[in-house]
């Protein structure tokens, strides 16, 4: 055991998802703050905006007309990063290299209504936007040109959303990106070592610990992971090896909903604010090979650090040496612990 402590004291900590470190710098947080504040984001009581591109039976900017669709709504994205059908070629020019890419990128509205986050929503719905997320991981990795599925949601406008309809996307394509394959070599790794996934040895570290799990139940636990970068950093995962979404059970699903509802609702009680972050879903490549190493994971990235109006930016040190963070991941951990599991609007 360390005499260091490490709520003090700065140090590095490994990430085992990607071999990378952070540095931890908690006594920073008793500098005084003179920097830039904005305005919180407020809870909209708008359920229908006849403006909005993503509310039924509305036109889309791009000319389509959205049905008036009652559950979650998939469509693809009238103005896609990836597009299908692009000739492949490559560019190779001494130190000059390039290739195409493809792909197809949906969006996934999560409700008809207009201003339900995921927090606010019954988890019985946000069961039926997992069930959607499997369809779509289901048709678009079964596509012989589609070698990655990846599942998102970036929520509130500090964090780029351009629309405040509550949604989320999923951008499939070719190549398998950067992040996936820094975790598809430590997850292979850890199982050609221990015949076991690299999650389940974490989470059961973690359990053991207890000092910065949040929320679990039957099948699934949220946590701040010891390594978090973000402020508010967490992680959702199940307790059962699943390598990608696809192959949870129904009673999987409701555990995840469940878990979802209550994490984000904590979020929003942290500061009484829509809370924003950027979250996604890691799972295995869509390659066509076995990936018995795999554990898929949901992360959320929230850059709030001491208030609804300050935000943490990557900048300066984090952009051009090793990501820092200045709360330690249990400090986030018991902050988060303690919020009410009730939403803050429902309790006025």
């Amino acid at each position: 055991m360390s005499n260091i402590d490490f709520n003090e004291s700065p140090h590095r900590r490994l990430n085992v998802l990607t071999g990378e470190w952070v540095l931890v710098s908690p006594h920073r947080t008793k500098r005084p703050w003179q920097g830039k504040n904005e305005e919180p984001a407020k809870l909209s009581s708008t359920t229908y905006d006849e403006n909005c591109y993503l509310c039924p039976t509305n036109e889309r900017a791009g000319g389509a007309v959205n049905p008036d669709y009652k559950e979650p709504f998939a469509f693809t994205n009238d103005f896609a990063a990836l597009l299908q059908g692009v000739p492949s070629e490559k560019y190779n020019e001494g130190l000059l290299k390039a290739e195409t890419e493809t792909g197809i990128c949906k969006v996934i509205c999560f409700s008809p209504n207009h201003a339900l986050t995921l927090p606010l929503m019954e988890a019985v719905d946000i069961e039926k936007v997992i069930s959607l997320w499997q369809k779509e991981f289901a048709e678009l990795g079964a596509n012989d040109d589609i070698n990655y599925v990846q599942i998102f949601e970036n929520k509130g406008g500090i964090m780029g959303c351009s629309n405040p309809h509550p949604h989320g996307q999923i951008w499939a394509q070719r190549s398998i990106p950067e992040e996936i394959k820094k975790k598809s070599t430590q997850f292979l790794n850890y199982w050609n070592d221990n015949n076991k996934s690299l999650l389940e040895a974490y989470l059961d570290q973690e359990l053991a610990a207890d000092e910065r799990v949040l929320v679990e139940n039957e099948y699934f636990v949220a946590l701040v992971p010891y390594w978090a970068i973000w402020p508010y950093e967490t992680m959702i995962m199940p307790r059962k090896k699943h390598a990608t979404i696809s192959t949870l059970s129904d009673a999987e699903k409701k555990s995840y909903a469940e878990i979802i509802k209550v994490l984000t609702t904590k979020y929003d009680n942290i500061f009484k604010t829509s809370f924003p972050y950027s979250a996604g879903i890691h799972q295995a490549p869509t390659d066509g090979e076995d990936h018995p190493e795999w554990h898929m994971h949901m992360s959320f990235y929230p850059p709030l650090l001491r208030s609804a109006t300050v935000k943490k930016f990557m900048v300066g040190y984090e952009m051009f040496a090793n990501p820092q963070r200045d709360i330690t991941a249990e400090q986030a951990a018991d902050k988060i612990k303690s919020q009410s599991d009730i939403h803050y609007s429902k309790e006025l």
